[in-house]
């Protein structure tokens, strides 16, 4: 969308009465909390952290944590200076046609949609497996993984329904949940001094310890956890006084999960010990459940109720994520009606003014990612979620380095902020550290998804197709729209 079909100042009065979603319904920290659901704290740690710490550059992972929080930091800036002037649910692609054309806007508006459809069928893997390994454990019923992921689908679809406010309050139990026990964690390690061998700050955060092994593999899974705070602009309709809310909500969640994941990864190393940790790691990888490297040091500092409780907030965890994920791909859809690059019956809402029938098609999305891996067999763990996590991930940094260049290119035609900082240093540097993180994600793209070169070439060519697809779509509408007579 380009400067003649969409305006710099695009507000929510500019659209008809029945096409705006609920106005007023979300503050910062609901806001907030959809970002930190769609982060799933507790599975971030739990999947990722090992695997950095065991192939990754071992006791620096934190560090890495820290240098993805600064690049997301720096991005943040101009993003929040073009919500500024840009307020919709499509957040990216509307940016990003707004700065660089209908066409690029287009290709990236099914880049986003894909990114968040891919990464809630990852999401029902893991949480398929999981929920069904706790519920034979501890009452005894065996069911298949894809039965209990079809279930939730239900239960997701149903909560998106009833608007946006009770699934911020749903989300708002089950992310502090996991988030406190983690962070209770996190302080009471750091104030006890550490474990067996201390803090081990230098070991964390200094140059040879950010560099040692292969920090790629450890940026990247930084990167990673960071996928989903764009929902602060997602929700810029719904939020109270979105020039206001939009940016603090941002900045705090960029912030907010920076620290946690650095913190929470430092002192899970801490407490195996810097030199020990990398070893614990890979024996917690090679046994096939990583969780037990982030499970045991809680457990030793709590007792052993934590082993009971924590695979329950993993499952929890990732519902949340999963519930997040399908409100912002929904919002995407009903933008897209709304903005006719997609069918209008999209953009209808219901009662509760949310967009039911974009949240219908979402879910048949879903099912249709989902359905094919339990046909074939496929493991939801191995396959569906490692393939589809990975994919997801290079198809948002993507986006956000898209986002950075539109942000530059809208300022400098545009002249409606003057911040040098704001709207080109900033930026600029954003892109740059995005571009590299893109390099680091193909170039260890087939660790990422735990498969083979194949595997990964014919799931890397997926994100350009889909973006040449969104863009052929756009022209063949336009031409379609020109032979209509006025």
């Amino acid at each position: 969308m380009d400067s003649q079909t969409v305006s710099a100042e695009r507000t929510v009065a500019d659209a008809p009465t029945a096409n705006v979603l609920k106005p007023n319904a979300l503050g910062v920290l609901g806001i907030l909390f959809f970002v930190l659901s769609g982060q799933a704290p507790l599975t971030g740690i739990a999947g990722a952290a090992p695997i950095s710490v065991a192939i990754g550059n071992g006791a620096g992972t934190p560090a890495a944590y820290v240098l993805a929080g600064a690049v997301i930091l720096l991005f943040s800036v101009g993003f929040v200076a073009m919500g500024r002037h840009v307020v919709d649910a499509g957040a990216f692609y509307t940016y990003v046609g707004t700065g660089l054309g209908r066409a690029t806007g287009a290709g990236s508006a099914a880049v986003a949609l894909f990114s968040y459809c891919v990464i809630q069928g990852a999401m029902y893997g893991l949480y398929g497996a999981t929920t069904s390994a706790l519920v034979a454990d501890h009452t005894g019923l065996d069911l298949p993984w894809w039965a209990w992921a079809l279930l939730t689908m239900a239960v997701v679809q149903a909560l998106a329904a009833t608007g946006i406010e009770v699934g911020a309050k749903v989300l708002a139990v089950l992310v502090l949940a996991e988030f406190s026990i983690l962070l209770v964690f996190g302080l009471v390690t750091l104030f006890k001094g550490g474990g067996p061998e201390g803090l081990g700050t230098a070991e964390s955060f200094s140059p040879s310890a950010v560099l040692a092994g292969a920090p790629g593999v450890a940026v990247m899974f930084a990167v990673a956890s960071m996928f989903g705070f764009e929902a602060t602009a997602i929700y810029g309709e719904e939020a109270r006084d979105p020039k206001k809310t939009v940016p603090r909500a941002t900045y705090l969640a960029v912030v907010v999960v920076t620290c946690f994941f650095a913190l929470t990864s430092w002192m899970l190393i801490s407490a195996w010990g810097a030199s020990e940790a990398p070893g614990a790691a890979g024996a917690a990888l090679g046994s096939g459940d990583s969780s037990g490297f982030v499970f045991a040091p809680i457990a030793a500092q709590f007792g052993g109720w934590v082993n009971e409780v924590l695979p329950v907030l993993l499952a929890t965890s990732l519902f949340a994520g999963i519930l997040t994920f399908h409100n912002s791909a929904n919002r995407y859809l009903f933008s897209l009606g709304r903005d006719r690059l997609l069918p209008t019956g999209l953009c209808r809402l219901n009662r509760h003014r949310a967009p039911w029938i974009a949240g219908c098609v979402q879910t048949v999305i879903a099912l249709a990612l989902v359905v094919p891996f339990a046909l074939g067999g496929k493991d939801p763990v191995v396959s569906l979620f490692s393939w589809f996590s990975g994919l997801a991930v290079l198809a948002m940094i993507l986006l956000y380095l898209l986002t950075s260049v539109s942000v530059i290119v809208f300022f400098r035609r545009e002249c409606v902020d003057s911040r040098l900082w704001n709207t080109v240093i900033a930026p600029v540097l954003g892109a740059l550290g995005l571009a590299g993180a893109v390099w680091l994600i193909l170039a260890n793209f087939t660790t990422l998804i735990g498969g083979d070169m194949g595997t990964a070439l014919w799931l890397v060519g997926t994100v350009p197709l889909v973006m040449l697809l969104g863009v052929g779509a756009d022209r063949l509408r336009r031409r379609r729209a020109a032979r209509i007579p006025d």
